[in-house]
C-alpha cells in the first residue's frame, strides 16, 4: 500500500530537525502545569482501573512518555521519525520507543489500556482524522482511555523551513467541539475538556480531551 504523501513528508521533516527540535523543546512541559495536570491524571486513571499496556504516539524526543513512565506506567513511544525514535533511545534507555504510524499500529485489537496522542493529530491530514481515532479506538480495550492535546483554530499552519533544514510540516490547528463529535463517532465517550489560553510563546489556544472506549 503507497504511503499518504502527508506520512512521508512528516517523518523526512521530523528526520531533519530532530535533534535542534528536542534541544529547542526539552523541558517544555515542566512550565505548563495545566497540561501536565491532564498527563497526570490520565496515568492516575490508568492505574486506578487497574493498570496496563499504554502507547504514546508521535512520541518525538520521549519527554511525555518518560513522564507517564515516572507515573507508573507500563507505557512505550512509537514515532514516525527514525531519528526522533533513536533520540528517545538514547535519552531514555530505560523505555521502548519503535517506528510507526498512529494511522496503522503495529498492535492486536484490545490491546492497550490507554493510548496518548500529544500533539501528534495535528500532523494527520483532516480527511485522515477519522480514520486515525478509529484505529485508536481498535487497539484500546473496553474501558480504555485517550488523551490528546493540541493547537485551537481552524487554518493550518505549514513551514517549508525550520531551525535552518528545509521541511515539508503541516500543523492542523483542531476545534475541541468538532473532535469530539468525531471521538463519538468513532466510539469514544469523553470524560473531561480542558482548554487554556495561549502562553506568551504560543500563537494560539490549547486544548486537551480525555475519551474512553466503551466498557
Amino acid at each position: 500500500m503507497t504511503e499518504p504523501a502527508f506520512l512521508h513528508a512528516t517523518r523526512v521533516s521530523y528526520d531533519a530537525i530532530a535533534a535542534d527540535y528536542a534541544e529547542r523543546y526539552a523541558g517544555v512541559h515542566d512550565a505548563q502545569p495545566l497540561a501536565l495536570a491532564m498527563l497526570d491524571a490520565f496515568a492516575a486513571l490508568v492505574r486506578t482501573a487497574g493498570g496496563g499496556p499504554v502507547v504514546e504516539v508521535g512520541s518525538g524526543p520521549g519527554e511525555v512518555t518518560a513522564r507517564l513512565h515516572g507515573q507508573g506506567l507500563d507505557v512505550r513511544g512509537v514515532d514516525l521519525s527514525p531519528a526522533m525514535v533513536a533520540l528517545a533511545r538514547r535519552d531514555h534507555p530505560q523505555l521502548r520507543f519503535e517506528e510507526g504510524s498512529m494511522t496503522a499500529l503495529d498492535l492486536g485489537d484490545g490491546a492497550l489500556r490507554g493510548l496518548v496522542s500529544w500533539y501528534s493529530l495535528i500532523h494527520i491530514a483532516p480527511e485522515a482524522v477519522p480514520a486515525a481515532l478509529t484505529e485508536f479506538h481498535r487497539v484500546l480495550a473496553p474501558g480504555g482511555l485517550l488523551l490528546l492535546g493540541f493547537q485551537v483554530g481552524d487554518e493550518p499552519l505549514s513551514f517549508t523551513e525550520a531551525f535552518g533544514h528545509a521541511v515539508d510540516l503541516d500543523f492542523h490547528r483542531l476545534r475541541p467541539e468538532k473532535i469530539e463529535v468525531l471521538l463519538r463517532e468513532a466510539g469514544f465517550t469523553v470524560q473531561a475538556r480542558m482548554e487554556r489560553a495561549a502562553d506568551p510563546d504560543e500563537s494560539t489556544p490549547q486544548a486537551y480531551l480525555l475519551a474512553r472506549k466503551a466498557r
